[in-house]
């Protein structure tokens, strides 16, 4: 069984009746419903922002430039924008309004020109209040989300535009400055040599001047001398009193309660005289009762002695040793300890008995003299504190006196000081204001004076100094051109992974024939390449006759597209083929992946690293690439390597395809009921 053989047979079994020829159609036309429908509907849409209804509100209340002429620049924007026909525009009386319009979706934007626009694109021809000019956009993504960019790129316009035509005014009027300037500086130069003359005669005076200040730094600088002296000597009497004072007042304070106290303390010390008095007679009494306990005592040992004796117990010797001992205790034990002691400070008591009568009757004397003391210390206190008050006054006002003196001296230094400058300076102003003259005179004829022709011409470039000349190596004709190469690309894609839903990867009668797998593996893969071949042709046809797509190069497209749907197929029916309905899949995974890694509307580039590497294995974005530079005539030399790279997935399609025929060539119970139906 040869491969055509194959293939016409799978192809002649789905075209064997009505049903199937026009599954056969609807899928031939899958990739024209998706690629060319979604380009029709896409094709300008900026050619259709007429159709947006956009509020604009002018609020501008005009103003007066330098030169007298009235702007009314919002409403000159506004009329631009409506005469331009971009957006549908709509006049609103109050911002307000216009933002409630957009918040409703009445509105799709709104543009704002706020009261002060004019004013503000005069204001920098005052320096000091120079100021931007506004324009209030108000979008709402909920509207649209690319609206928002769209009107960007209008404003900007609008932008560079006020500011280039404000920008031209400005610079007109800043040259025609240089040539008042040029006449000003001319009228300078003459009145320069007329400062010289005047500044000569200056100097005469300020010589003369001079000579008078010398005389009076030096005057003053001995009036300071004596004044110095004079304040020192104040200083110095204004310190002593103040000492003094202070002296006597601390003493008059810590002699006040002085009387009282002399008078307690003879009285305490009268007292103290009575209780050592009373003490001492308790402690002769103590002593006295000592001794007779003391005699009570031997007397009770002698009769004890006697008793023992008569009874035999003690002998006479023994008793008298008791005796004898109890007296020698007596004599050096505690007892007789106790009581030296206490005659001791019986003596004691009555020494500090007969000293507290001598204290207390000095204290009265004291108490008695006292009063005299502290009034005569009182009056000395208040003389002091007069002399004090008298010396602080003496020494303030001679400090007052020294400091209009070191005033005036410096005053005078300071004047000298101006004077020699002002001789000195008078000298250099006079050789500057010749310079002055001179050089006047020479930069009058450097600052430019241009003629009404000039200022034109060179206002215009301070306006706008930088043009961009644009060149562009490959350009899409449209927003749906632009979109193209994506979405025929993807629309092919499409096309095949709908043929799988009712094509078979592999027919069984294929599979049962003795053919070598890889004429199997062919045979069932020309049937999608050839419906495909007709998908892409017919996908051609519509978008570069129907839509004006006009390629570059109709042709070499056609044929790429070809070889993109012969890598595609390859691919498709291959995974399918091998994994079954999984496979189909493994296909839509593979779709949405390169759907998002192939660089169909923003770069590939800009997409997460991890989509790179989907980027640089899978088909779908070299092929995206290739569109690009067929359909808009850039540079080829890449078109021959991605051809190639088709190739290679076309083999690998095969190679799985051919993978799939030997697996599936052995039966098995899965084979005859598999999991899930194909």
């Amino acid at each position: 069984m040869t491969v055509l053989r194959l293939a016409r047979s799978e192809l002649k079994r789905m075209t064997g009746g009505l049903l199937p020829k026009l599954t056969i159609l609807a899928l031939t036309m899958v990739p024209l419903i998706y690629g060319a429908v979604y380009l029709y509907a896409n094709w300008d849409p900026y050619g259709n922002l007429d159709r947006i209804d956009a509020a604009l509100v002018v609020e501008d209340t005009g103003a007066t430039a330098s030169d007298g002429t009235e702007l009314q620049a919002g409403r000159k924007v506004a009329d631009s924008l409506v005469e331009g026909h971009v957006f549908n525009w709509q006049a609103v009386d109050s911002a307000a309004e216009a933002d409630a319009g957009v918040e409703t979706g009445k509105y799709a934007f709104a543009l704002k020109i706020p009261m002060d626009f004019s004013a503000n694109l005069v204001s920098p021809g005052s320096f000091d209040a120079a100021n931007q000019a506004m324009l209030n956009v108000t979008t709402n993504d909920a509207n649209n989300y690319l609206l928002g960019t769209i009107v960007d790129k209008l404003t900007t316009a609008v932008h560079s535009t006020v500011a280039k035509e404000v920008g031209e005014e400005t610079a007109n009027q800043l040259l025609a400055g240089f040539g008042t300037i040029h006449t000003s500086i001319v009228k300078a130069a003459d009145g320069a040599a007329q400062l010289a003359d005047g500044v000569g005669k200056l100097s005469d005076g300020a010589t003369t001047l001079h000579d008078g200040t010398t005389r009076l730094r030096n005057g003053t600088g001995e009036l300071v001398a004596g004044q110095t002296q004079l304040r020192d000597g104040a200083n110095q009497l204004a310190d002593g009193a103040g000492q003094l004072s202070a002296g006597l007042t601390e003493l008059k304070d810590k002699t006040a309660t002085l009387p009282a106290d002399a008078r307690k303390l003879a009285d305490g010390a009268a007292q103290v005289a009575a209780g050592n008095a009373e003490l001492n007679t308790k402690v002769q009494d103590v002593v006295g009762q000592l001794d007779t306990l003391d005699a009570g005592l031997r007397d009770r040992v002698l009769a004890s002695n006697a008793r023992l004796v008569a009874a035999g117990v003690l002998s006479q010797e023994q008793a008298d040793k008791v005796l004898a001992d109890f007296d020698a205790a007596a004599a050096s034990g505690p007892a007789a300890d106790a009581k030296a002691k206490i005659a001791g400070d019986a003596a004691k008591i009555q020494q500090l008995s007969d000293g507290s009568a001598a204290v207390s009757a000095g204290a009265a004397k004291l108490a008695g003299a006292t009063p005299a003391l502290t009034d005569a210390i009182a009056q000395a206190s208040a003389g002091a504190g007069q002399l004090s008050s008298g010396a602080s006054t003496l020494a303030a006002g001679q400090q007052h006196a020294l400091d209009g003196a070191v005033a005036l001296s410096e005053g005078a230094a300071k004047l000298d000081d101006g004077a020699g400058q002002l001789a000195s300076g008078t000298v250099t102003a006079s050789d500057g204001a010749h310079t002055l003259a001179s050089e006047l005179a020479k930069g009058a004829g450097q600052i430019p004076n241009p003629d009404d022709s000039q200022k034109s011409n060179v206002s215009k470039v301070i306006a706008d100094p930088v043009a961009v000349n644009n060149v562009s190596q490959a350009k899409a004709g449209s927003y749906g051109a632009g979109l193209a190469p994506f979405f025929l690309t993807l629309s092919l894609w499409i096309g095949v992974f709908m043929l799988v839903q009712a094509m078979r990867p592999i027919t069984q009668r294929a599979l049962a024939s003795n053919a070598p797998a890889w004429k199997i593996a062919v045979g069932g893969w020309l049937p999608f390449f050839v419906v495909s071949v007709l998908q892409a042709s017919i996908l051609t046809l519509v978008v570069n006759l129907g839509l004006g797509l006009n390629p570059a190069h109709p042709l070499l497209m056609w044929l790429f597209m070809l070889a993109a749907v012969m890598a595609f197929t390859a691919i498709i029916q291959g995974i399918v083929a091998l994994l079954g309905t999984p496979g189909k899949f493994v296909v839509l995974v593979l779709m949405v992946l390169q759907l998002v890694s192939s660089g169909g509307t923003f770069p590939w580039q800009t997409t997460p690293m991890p989509l790179h590497v989907v980027h640089e294995v899978l088909p779908m974005g070299y092929v995206v690439t290739g569109m690009r530079h067929l359909i808009y005539g850039a540079e080829l030399s890449m078109i021959w390597p991605t051809v190639l790279g088709l190739v290679g997935y076309t083999v690998l399609g095969m190679g799985l395809s051919t993978l799939a025929v030997r697996k599936h060539k052995t039966w098995t119970l899965k084979t005859l009921k598999p999991e899930i139906a194909v």
